[in-house]
């Protein structure tokens, strides 16, 4: 007998988004091996003593980690990319229920750090990431044969960003 599925909205449901978000998964794995810390009295003098309370810059830097490695310049397509990505949401510290900053937010403070700021963050965040054997440091070329894989789901795979770092930071602050 042929089935069919409706779809139900439940108002209240038991989810652990830690459970969803695979072992071997890339931006789990990030998660774990990346220490963070070091932003908060990095960025500290660029923020004022009164007023709302910002983005935290620990939560700033990570989306601008994930719009590098999944090659976003836009910050409306930032947020959209990470708003639908359920690793991506563990990695930045939000639950499923949570609204991310505002695009604008991510402009705003991305204005607020002079580019040395940035540079010593992605150099050591790149460093970590290396050290980690989570990201390849040299450079792969492929030509549009086709090539049989011979890949396994156990196996990781190197996120390796398209372009520069140099040239990213330059796309995304000047468009």
């Amino acid at each position: 007998m042929q089935g069919k599925k409706d779809y139900q909205e439940k108002l209240f449901a038991h989810f652990q988004l830690s459970e969803r978000i695979p072992k071997h998964n890339f931006y789990r794995r990030l998660k774990g091996e990346l220490d963070l810390e070091f932003l908060y009295p990095l960025t500290k003098d660029y923020y004022g003593d009164s007023g709302q309370k910002s983005i935290d810059p620990v939560v700033f830097f990570k989306l601008c980690l994930v719009g590098y490695l999944e090659n976003l310049i836009s910050d409306r397509k930032l947020i959209d990319h990470c708003s639908m990505r359920l690793d991506i949401l563990y990695f930045i510290g939000y639950d499923i229920d949570e609204e991310l900053p505002w695009h604008s937010t991510i402009s705003r403070t991305r204005q607020l750090f002079p580019e040395e700021v940035f540079e010593e963050v992605f150099t050591k965040v790149l460093g970590m990431c290396v050290d980690n054997g989570m990201v390849s440091v040299h450079t792969q070329a492929i030509d549009s044969a086709p090539v049989k894989s011979n890949a396994s789901m156990d196996t990781l795979e190197l996120k390796v960003p398209e372009e520069e770092l140099e040239e990213h930071l330059l796309r995304v602050r000047y468009g």
